[in-house]
């Protein structure tokens, strides 16, 4: 354990891998990030909550489904370790925050797993460390939420450094905020190729950050600020949220019209400029997508500052679960059968393909909309083999093997795993409702695409 006084000092300290990492959050975003310091020979402590968790990464194990149990093994080999205890974070040099920013049902945001974090944090701190909240969340959230608890809460009066003191010394701590860029089941794009923006509360947290994430990642962006920092991740989400939904709604345009939208998009992807492709779907997931817009818009009306083409588009993709139920209670109707009594296999419940993640799924929705309509729902996922109960959803079922979608009325698509068979599942199924474009160029009077 070696203690820093000077900037000079902590920079060298990352370029001859000393500096001992600590990781808060050991789940999609935390984990992997663990995994890319102890790839380069840095000393990393993963902590979370979770003892399940820890005891499962002590023993070698994954929890996570793309993370095999060798690279497990391989960081423990660099000396990863896991932990509850919140007071190993003194032995460490840097500290990243990896814990969800979800929302409350009224769509404001639910900061306690940031504050209750920082809470536990900030009796261990001590100068010259370096703490950076990846958490997506609202403009402001370093400056105004995460600095003032640290000083509150820290040890022996310990402030947070700020760009008034000229120096390169570390009396006190510094503190920055790089949002997470992961892509669960993206097996293009490799992690280090991603950019890190980072935006510190002084040059010397922005440089220190820098260097440290300069060790796994093939750049770093430099921001004037925490919070523009902040504001880029939702830029990006919103980006895709409002696009998502201006395709979500137009493909309900064009099935009224019998237009097939995904004909219409893969014409306009050949023109060479001002055109990037969204697809639309049975509704977004992920913890980004559905949660960002809510958080600037609310962050807006602090400012008075109206967000209507943000809350828009949110609305739009919070009705596409309705859409599908609706679509699949009329391809029934025109079987002469009625939803309610139905039997329902949805396939696929993880957000999104070939991953293992329910965050925010609008299947998960759309099962409990099937359920409320009177259906008996059933579902399958190679990813999950039993679901139980989580944040939004009380399951309590197992996968149904694909060799029964004979038994059910209506197959129901909504997750488009690549390990499916469509052509089989739409042979062996009475219904087959395709929210996901997986059956194009088959021809079935069986197929309903919606």
């Amino acid at each position: 354990m070696i203690y820093t006084s000077t900037l000079p000092d902590w920079l060298a300290q990352v370029a001859a891998r000393e500096t001992h990492i600590a990781i808060i959050g050991l789940g999609y975003v935390g984990l992997p990030l663990a995994l890319l310091f102890a790839e380069e020979r840095f000393r990393v402590t993963g902590l979370d909550i979770d003892a399940e968790k820890v005891a499962t990464l002590n023993d070698g194990r994954s929890y996570i489904h793309r993370i095999e149990p060798e690279h497990i093994a391989t960081a423990k080999k660099a000396g990863f370790r896991a932990t509850t205890d919140f007071a190993a974070l003194q032995e460490c040099d840097a500290i990243l925050i990896c814990v969800p920013t979800p929302l409350h049902p009224d769509h404001t945001p639910d900061m306690s797993f940031v504050t209750s974090t920082v809470e536990a944090l900030a009796p261990h701190t001590r100068a010259g460390q370096l703490v950076v909240l990846e958490s997506t969340t609202w403009p402001g959230t370093t400056d105004e939420l995460v600095v003032p608890m640290i000083e509150r809460l820290g040890r022996n009066g310990l402030r947070v450094l700020r760009n008034d003191d000229s120096d390169d010394s570390l009396e006190g701590l510094m503190v920055s905020f790089s949002p997470e860029r992961e892509d669960p089941g993206n097996l293009i794009t490799p992690r280090r190729e991603i950019p890190k923006v980072i935006g510190g509360v002084d040059t010397r947290a922005t440089r220190a950050a820098a260097a440290l994430y300069g060790a796994i990642f093939n750049r770093t962006v430099a921001m004037s600020s925490p919070a523009a920092a902040e504001m880029t991740k939702l830029l990006e989400n919103i980006y895709r949220c409002v696009n998502i939904a201006l395709v979500n709604e137009l493909k309900q345009l064009c099935l009224a019209m019998n237009i097939d939208i995904w004909e219409v998009i893969d014409a306009a992807s050949t023109k060479p400029f001002g055109f990037q492709a969204f697809y639309p779907g049975p509704g977004i997931g992920g913890h980004c997508i559905p949660v960002d817009p809510f958080y600037l818009s609310w962050r807006a009306k602090q400012f008075n500052q109206p967000t209507r083409f943000i809350e828009l588009a949110g609305e739009v993709n919070e009705a596409m679960p309705a859409f599908v139920v609706h679509t699949a209670e009329r391809a029934l109707g025109r079987e002469g059968k009625a939803l309610a009594g139905a039997k329902v296999l949805v396939l696929g419940i993880a957000y999104k393909r070939d991953v293992d993640d329910l965050r925010e799924s609008p299947a998960l929705t759309i099962f409990e909309l099937l359920e409320r309509a009177g259906a008996s729902v059933s579902y399958n996922d190679p990813f999950f083999d039993e679901v139980g109960v989580g944040r939004k959803y009380t399951l309590k079922r197992r996968s149904t093997p694909l060799d029964r979608v004979g038994e059910f009325d209506c197959v129901l698509l909504v997750t488009d795993h690549s390990i499916y068979d469509y052509e089989a599942l739409v042979e062996g199924s009475k219904l087959f409702v395709d929210t996901r474009n997986a059956t194009r160029g088959m021809v079935s009077e069986k197929i309903v695409r919606c």
